[in-house]
């Protein structure tokens, strides 16, 4: 009976893997970790040397109240500056008091301290120069986003951090970059547990607006849980479940290959794998368009890319395997999306 499974499932497979392949880009053209037609000319721009397309972008997210995009652009501008500097250095010379120079400069000494063997003295070192972004704009929320990394990788004790939490929900009560901060502090590879972590982010899932990035914030607790060491005992899969329900709904509010919810629709998919929910990750990998992340695939393997194509074949063999063999999108005529 084993020998005719298997006949069966491969038969399945050979039917149906090419159909299946409908509404996803060819591998030639995924983009990792794309920028938007915002970032794009800046980073350009800096790899030439020039300053002045970065500083102008931010100092709009900041004047706009961007928070969001001004969160995602310091990350992505710092990574830069970390491997490219001239740019950045000529900045620094002709502007060493802008406050948008001071958000990148602070992110990516967060970034090389923790990158660094003697990680937690470096950030607080940090602390200063953290506390000089935030003065420059009062109202921004992205210092403080900082500030709670840096207080999870210094080893900060919960009433500080409560202290820089209150702080930045104060600034923007549904800032998504602030949640995901202190999410990755309550989690059990750092200060909290799987169940203190989780809570938190569902109750901020609760609270959050229709359409809000805070709506993944469970499936990345589960994410959390599911790529543990040690499985937690008090997670149960309904839970897990529910999370991913939770996103899968949050995802289907955008358009398809909308490079917004790019990370969130790479994160859900990695829990959808994780919980062999194969048609929900097909689903979302067309969704997903050309836009793979590396967050989150660089947890798991050194070459994201690579990873997330890999994944995409291995999704849709395990989709075809279990079609009906004399129907699905195989069957002639079908029609699949």
């Amino acid at each position: 009976m084993s020998v005719l499974r298997a006949f069966v499932r491969t038969a399945r497979m050979i039917r149906h893997l090419g159909p299946l392949g409908a509404g996803l880009p060819p591998d030639d053209e995924l983009l990792l970790d794309a920028p938007d037609e915002r970032l794009a000319p800046a980073l350009v721009a800096a790899g030439r040397g020039e300053y002045d397309p970065a500083a102008k972008l931010l100092a709009h997210t900041r004047e706009a109240a961007e928070w969001e995009n001004r969160d995602r652009y310091v990350l992505r501008f710092a990574t830069f500056a970390a491997a490219r500097t001239e740019w950045f250095d000529a900045w620094q010379c002709a502007a060493p008091h802008d406050p948008d120079l001071l958000l990148v400069k602070s992110e990516l000494a967060v970034a090389r301290a923790f990158a660094s063997p003697a990680r937690a003295e470096l950030l607080r070192d940090v602390a200063p120069l953290i506390a000089a972004a935030a003065e420059a704009e009062p109202g921004d929320p992205v210092p403080w986003r900082i500030a709670l990394d840096q207080a999870r990788g210094a080893g900060a004790p919960r009433g500080a951090f409560e202290e820089l939490w209150e702080q930045a929900v104060r600034r923007s009560p549904h800032h998504y970059g602030c949640h995901v901060s202190a999410l990755q502090y309550l989690s059990a590879a750092w200060y909290g547990s799987h169940a203190e972590c989780f809570s938190f982010a569902e109750r901020a899932a609760r609270d959050a607006l229709p359409g809000s990035l805070l709506k993944a914030l469970p499936v990345r607790a589960a994410l959390a849980c599911l790529t543990s060491a040690r499985a937690p005992q008090d997670i149960p899969r309904a839970r897990l479940d529910a999370a991913a329900d939770l996103a899968v709904e949050l995802s289907r509010t955008y358009e398809a290959a909308d490079p917004w919810p790019a990370e969130v629709r790479n994160l859900l998919t990695c829990v959808l794998v994780e919980l062999e929910r194969w048609p929900d990750a097909l689903e979302q990998l067309r969704l997903i368009g050309p836009y793979a992340t590396s967050f989150p695939w660089d947890r798991l393997v050194e070459d994201p890319l690579e990873h997330f194509v890999e994944l995409r074949a291995t999704v849709r063999l395990e989709v075809a395997a279990v079609l009906p063999l004399l129907g699905g999108p195989g069957a002639p005529g079908a029609h699949y999306a």
